[in-house]
């Protein structure tokens, strides 16, 4: 089995460097020619053969070293630039932020609302969304939900959300049309110690901006009761798995 792989990998390695030494060819060739530099100029700058320029454009370099398409890229105006393809094993950039986001679209769908991630709050403008909205037909009830993985600009948040509870406000009248609605809010902020301990700094703030029981959001979240009709804040475990209550001090 190792053998095969390793055979396979040989085989693969061969058929890409002959792409990429086939574009990089063409490439080279159009850029010389747009400068109006011959072969054997090339060859000059680079200190080459004109025979190894000749190969390399018409897609036989791909046995040159990195050194050498660095220079021949280089007397072209064109640097040569060599990385590696994205790890599929990586994990995004946004991965906290898509786990607290995950949780909250299966809790929803399991409390019977209509579950949507990066709900536009204007749907003429796709960039305009909230993080996860929660939709009950039944109740005419929009709930937007903020996911917070780290806080960056406290303040501009806040603004933002506040943005979106106006716009989700038109949304919601289109949904449901001259019928009386709701929209209310929550953020919910992964309980890493700098999160928690930003939230007791300044507990006048944050009790200010959201009055609504941390408890009653945490059941309207898992069980699809009546959540307060004032803005709440409620926290997620680190790993994204829960919700609890924030307990003010």
């Amino acid at each position: 089995m190792v053998k095969l792989k390793r055979a396979e990998l040989t085989v693969e390695a061969r058929r890409r460097n002959q792409e990429q030494a086939a574009r990089l060819g063409g490439e080279l060739a159009a850029s010389r020619k747009r400068r109006r530099l011959t072969q054997q100029q090339v060859a000059d700058l680079v200190d080459v053969a004109r025979s190894t320029v000749s190969a390399a454009e018409n897609g036989r370099g791909a046995g040159l070293t990195l050194d050498t398409w660095q220079r021949l890229g280089l007397a072209v105006g064109r640097p040569l630039r060599v990385e590696l393809l994205r790890d599929p094993l990586e994990e995004p950039a946004d991965a906290g932020h898509l786990a607290i986001q995950e949780l909250i679209l299966g809790l929803g769908r399991a409390a019977g609302y209509r579950a949507t991630f990066e709900l536009p709050t204007r749907p003429d403008d796709p960039r305009r969304s909230v993080d996860v909205g929660l939709r009950d037909d039944r109740r005419r009830r929009l709930v937007l939900v903020e996911a917070w993985n780290t806080f960056g600009n406290v303040g501009a948040s806040v603004r933002s959300t506040n943005r979106k509870m106006v716009e989700a406000d038109g949304l919601a009248a289109a949904i449901w049309g001259e019928a009386p609605h709701e929209v209310v809010a929550c953020w919910v902020v992964r309980a890493t110690r700098p999160n928690r301990e930003l939230v007791a700094r300044y507990p006048e703030l944050f009790a200010s901006r959201f009055p609504g029981s941390s408890a009653r959001w945490v059941r309207a979240l898992t069980s699809g009761s009546t959540p307060p009709a004032e803005p709440g804040l409620l926290w997620c475990d680190v790993n994204a798995t829960r919700l609890f209550a924030w307990r003010r001090g």
